[in-house]
């Protein structure tokens, strides 16, 4: 039995209780179950779960996500949308209808009316009353013209699907709203909304703004809408004007409670418009008026003024600058040795980064050491050039006060010194004498350089400057690598032997009568063909792999902690792969080698035949040389310390130049060969001890650094082991040297990364639509843009014709262009191009 639950009731008419029952109360095993059912649709190749009342029930995903305001003084598309829209005003307003889909159809039926031609073609753009009165349905594709005079076929079944989740679900599926935050609580607001869509019917982009007459509840995050603006977008769009920063245009103004509170007093559309357009002007100049904080600049002193006094009294004040350097690198001098130790993968880091700086030292100082050595007649071998690489990474190390910079003997200077060698045999002086007073003219002038603080005029030379220089350098990089397969084609391919031979094989071919001159001792001179063959493929081989590898952390393939760790071992893995199979696969084949010698490497340069009138000479080209090593050093200071590094410990610009100055006068001594702070293994080092993120906006992927390792340890390490590499002369020597050209193709393709003038030179050949949403792209004109990227690709040519000219003295005239760079970024381009848009395509971020 069950339990029935009684109850007294005092009767209506007297005083007497009388009892009755209730009904009995329902158990849980009579309580019917709700049922569902699963189906499967043949059309969307969806599983559904249908309830019992017929009910679909399917799963919705939100996502919120912060976007900032619009900056109109900076973002040119903030102002140029606004100023589109008043042209073209679609404005709604005191409208009844409070469904989104008779809001739409409304629009589109005034985008039709207002594309339509009156009066001899010309369109009307006046904005005309609509009845309040609910919309009839209009058919479901409407043709308009668009400005281009392409037509426009606005299908509407494809723009419902895009506003909406689907059919069933009327929920928007893009939205942007404004949200107001206080220290305890947030909530949105809910008197407008902005509503966006894109379709591939859509070819122009369209804005209208409907102000309803009685407010709105259009969801749960919106209840009382008073105002709707409709974006409507193609599909493909540049990234600064497609629906999402469209919609933050609008949205910034209707953020602003005092504009609504205006519009909703606009009696016509000419005062809604003209509300709009006085306060799009006032929001511009008051953000343009407002003070910002400038990126700081590699070169500026942020050190306090108090410090910078005591600085002065205490020491000499032309020292300032250098005492300023120790007082801000000497306290961090020997956590530099142990404090990688205390991060996530520090030991890991320095292993694989010392690794990659051996190999990224090493084979470039033989490469260059070959090049010094055909120049010179042996008198800088390649012996020299590696105990240099040793003796200099070693010193800068230690001493230096900006660890990550890595010195090493590059192109240019590999050009100054052909250039010192054809000068000596002109004047038929010792080149072992001329080159050490060279040497010890320029250490002279970089020591005055950085007892007098001239590194500070650095600050003029912009990001510009120094990207067109780094890429110079990578050109540099490739045009050597080129000449070097080219010379072997010359000597292996294209010889007079294999022309014979494929005259003699043609002829036994066709039966022919073979003559005299193509048989006997002629056919005996050996062509070496699959020799160039296997020179190429090597040298391609080794890029390849090298940059398969570098790029491999962006595949899903193996985990990350694998994927990173062949990333760090990129260039090690190919070098050594290559040179195995150049060595030992294909051993039967003639690859050339660069030489080497035994002879004694340290000898001293004696001055014997010095005279007053070639110390006078040399000084000249001395003072030419300081300004190539002075701008080289501190362009490499400048990228490595720069402001997306998120470097720590300060920067050193005077205390690295002099040590640079002491360390070629002293290897000028011995005739070995000069360095300074190269380009791009600095800034690659700096990316090797860095940890990096991906992150994603507008679907393009950036890296961005998150925090670096300073340390000393890995150029110190690397270099010790190419000091032991000296012993080992003879294995050394079994590297081809296509895997040499190889890696310097490697250098050069992988110090492109993040170079914003490359970055802007692809934008010439780029898609729109997929231009990359970077700060120059939002405040910059596009024509601006190509305008300044065109100044910077002539620049370059001019340093390429300096650089590679056949004529001697251009190569001397080097640095002095480099000097004129920045006087033509500061004296000519501003009368171009307007100074608030050099400012940023030039920024340090």
């Amino acid at each position: 039995m069950h339990r029935t639950d009684s109850s007294f009731r005092r009767h209506a008419g007297g005083g007497s209780l009388r009892r009755f029952s209730f009904r009995r109360k329902p158990t849980r095993e009579s309580v019917q179950e709700p049922t569902s059912t699963w189906s499967f649709n043949s059309d969307t190749h969806e599983w559904q779960l249908l309830r019992d009342d017929g009910a679909q029930i399917q799963l919705v995903y939100n996502k919120s996500e912060h976007i900032p305001l619009k900056d109109f003084a900076a973002e040119i598309r903030g102002g140029k949308d606004i100023k589109e829209f008043l042209l073209s005003a679609l404005v709604l307003l005191d409208v009844q209808d409070t469904s989104i889909w008779d809001l739409l159809e409304i629009i589109l039926r005034r985008i039709k009316q207002t594309s339509v031609p009156h009066n001899g073609g010309t369109s009307s753009t006046q904005a005309s009353s609509l009845p309040t009165a609910t919309t009839t349905m209009i058919s479901n594709t409407v043709i308009s013209s668009g400005s281009s005079g392409h037509r426009e076929n606005l299908n509407i079944d494809e723009i419902k699907q895009a506003l909406f989740v689907n059919d069933r679900v009327r929920i928007l599926a893009k939205t942007l709203q404004a949200t107001t935050a206080t220290e305890t609580n947030w909530t949105y607001d809910q008197s407008w909304l902005a509503i966006m869509c894109t379709s591939p019917s859509i070819v122009k982009r369209h804005v209208a703004i409907a102000r309803l007459k009685n407010p709105c509840n259009l969801g749960r995050n919106c209840q009382e809408a008073r105002f709707i603006v409709f974006i409507l977008s193609p599909m493909k769009e540049k990234g600064t004007k497609n629906f999402l920063e469209t919609g933050r245009t609008f949205a910034t103004i209707f953020a602003d409670i005092e504009l609504r509170a205006k519009l909703l007093k606009a009696t016509t559309q000419q005062e809604f418009i003209s509300i709009i357009d006085k306060h799009t002007d006032n929001l511009m100049e008051q953000q343009t008026s407002t003070a910002r904080n400038s990126f700081i600049d590699p070169f500026d002193d942020n050190t306090n003024s108090s410090e910078l006094l005591k600085v002065k009294t205490y020491y000499c004040p032309i020292l300032s600058d250098i005492c300023l350097d120790f007082s801000r690198r000497l306290p961090h001098y020997l956590s530099d040795y142990y404090d990688i130790f205390k991060t996530h993968r520090g030991s890991n880091k320095v292993i694989s980064t010392a690794v990659f700086l051996y190999f990224a030292c090493l084979l470039p100082s033989i490469a260059f050491g070959v090049l010094n050595s055909q120049v010179t007649n042996d008198q800088i071998s390649v012996s020299k050039a590696v105990a240099s690489q040793c003796l200099g990474g070693l010193f800068f190390s230690i001493f230096a006060g900006q660890p990550l910079i890595v010195v090493m003997t590059t192109a240019p200077l590999t050009l100054y010194v052909k250039v010192i060698s054809i000068l000596c045999a002109w004047y038929r002086t010792d080149f072992r004498d001329t080159y050490a007073l060279v040497g010890l003219w320029n250490s002279f002038f970089l020591i005055l350089f950085s007892f007098f603080g001239v590194s500070k005029v650095m600050k003029w030379s912009t990001r510009s400057t120094e990207e067109i220089f780094a890429l110079f350098v990578s050109i540099a990089f490739l045009v050597d690598a080129s000449a070097h397969v080219y010379q072997n084609f010359a000597w292996n391919y294209s010889t007079t032997a294999c022309k014979q031979y494929d005259e003699y094989w043609k002829l036994r071919r066709l039966n022919k009568t073979i003559p005299t001159n193509l048989t006997g001792d002629v056919l005996e001179e050996p062509c070496s063909r699959d020799s160039s063959l296997l020179y190429l493929l090597l040298t391609l081989g080794t890029v390849w792999l090298g940059t398969f590898l570098y790029k491999f952390k962006q595949t899903p393939y193996l985990t990350s902690a694998k994927r990173e760790l062949l990333a760090d071992y990129a260039l090690p893995v190919a070098v050594i792969i290559m040179s195995l199979i150049g060595s030992l696969l294909f051993n039967k084949i003639n690859l050339q080698s660069f030489p080497v010698d035994h002879e004694n490497i340290f000898v001293l340069v004696r001055f014997k035949n010095v005279t007053l009138k070639q110390i006078l000479a040399t000084g000249g080209l001395g003072f030419s040389l300081s300004l190539l090593m002075f701008l080289d050093q501190n362009i490499a200071g400048a990228i490595v310390n720069s402001p997306a590094n998120k470097l720590k410990k300060g920067k050193a610009f005077h205390i690295d130049l002099f040590v640079i100055a002491i360390l070629n006068g002293w290897l000028s001594l011995f005739g070995l060969t000069w360095m300074h702070g190269a380009l791009p293994l600095s800034p690659l080092h700096v990316k090797a001890l860095a940890d990096t993120e991906e992150r994603v906006e507008q679907g393009h992927i950036q890296s961005v650094i998150v925090k670096v390792r300073e340390t000393r340890l890995t150029v110190l390490l690397s270099h010790i082991f190419i000091g032991l590499s000296l012993f080992m002369r003879d294995i050394l020597k079994q590297i081809p040297m296509p895997v040499l050209d190889g890696l310097f193709l490697y250098l050069a393709l992988t110090s492109l990364d993040g170079n914003q003038f490359f970055e802007r030179v692809t934008l010439f050949f780029t898609e729109q639509a997929a231009y990359p949403p970077n700060h120059y792209i939002r405040q910059v004109p596009q024509r601006k843009i190509h305008l300044f990227t065109f100044f910077q690709v002539l620049q370059l040519l001019i340093l390429c014709f300096l650089g590679f000219s056949p004529i001697l003295y251009t190569k001397l005239v080097l640095p002095i262009w480099l000097v004129a760079m920045v006087a033509f970024r500061y004296r000519i381009l501003p009368k171009l191009i307007p100074i608030k848009y050099l400012r940023s395509l030039d920024q340090r971020l």
